[in-house]
């Protein structure tokens, strides 16, 4: 795999940009990012706030040679990464909520948005990540419930620095979902760094239906297991949200 990276000023969305590029026939390991996304955005939608200089935001192109049912394994093998990177590039300690964000003691610090295009070269998967370098761009609404590195140490970091670690480790972990004892090993890692994987009181909304119970592991493409009381739920997709 050959790694290239294009860096951009300004971009309506890193992932928009990288999808187009997968549609043209860019190999795995095409990386965009940007100083800035006008039109950021997470899961379902929503807008994922990106000021200029206030975060990394990253998008790459992958060709996994994986089932349909395991690409969500991505979005957990680029948790790990995200997790691994923070700690150690500043000890920041990270809490992984299924499927795709990473939150320091509840708020929320770095998003995943894996989305698939079907290219002439086959299907083609674009992971993008956020994470944030400082908080105080944000409005009230949101401040409150976000992190940053700049809230957790002091100092916002380099992002060069943030970038080429975080280059080698999701490319890492995400090659490792290309064999069945590599699947194993990520589902382990994630486990290991999540507090959503078992024994959390969660509800989650998924596809027009509420679910309410205790998560108990996922399973070996990357679902959410949830024991309710009315017995045993796998959810492939869904937002999940912590109760006491």
């Amino acid at each position: 795999m050959e790694l290239r990276i294009l860096r951009y000023e300004s971009l309506p969305s890193t992932n928009t940009e990288a999808l187009s590029q997968a549609r043209k026939g860019a190999p795995e390991g095409l990386c965009v990012v940007a100083d800035e996304q006008t039109e950021g955005r997470g899961r379902h939608g929503r807008t994922w706030v990106s000021a200029p200089g206030a975060g990394l935001y990253f998008s790459a192109v992958l060709r996994p040679k994986l089932e349909p049912r395991d690409l969500p394994l991505l979005t957990l093998a680029s948790a790990v990464a995200v997790n691994d990177v923070l700690k150690e590039l500043y000890d920041i300690s990270t809490d992984i909520k299924w499927p795709n964000d990473l939150l320091v003691e509840g708020r929320k610090i770095a998003g995943i948005l894996a989305e698939t295009t079907e290219t002439e070269d086959g299907t083609a998967v674009v992971v993008g990540i956020g994470i944030n370098l400082r908080s105080s761009h944000l409005p009230e609404e949101l401040a409150s419930a976000s992190a940053s590195v700049e809230s957790e140490t002091g100092a916002q970091g380099d992002r060069d620095e943030l970038l080429e670690r975080l280059v080698r480790y999701f490319f890492f972990h995400c090659e490792r979902t290309a064999t069945a004892s590599g699947r194993d090993r990520v589902l382990k890692e994630w486990s290991a760094r999540s507090s959503y994987g078992r024994g959390k009181h969660v509800r989650v909304d998924a596809a027009g239906k509420r679910i309410e119970g205790i998560t108990d592991g996922i399973d070996g493409h990357g679902a959410l297991i949830i024991r309710t009381a009315d017995g045993t739920e796998t959810v492939q997709a869904g937002d999940v949200t912590a109760l006491r």
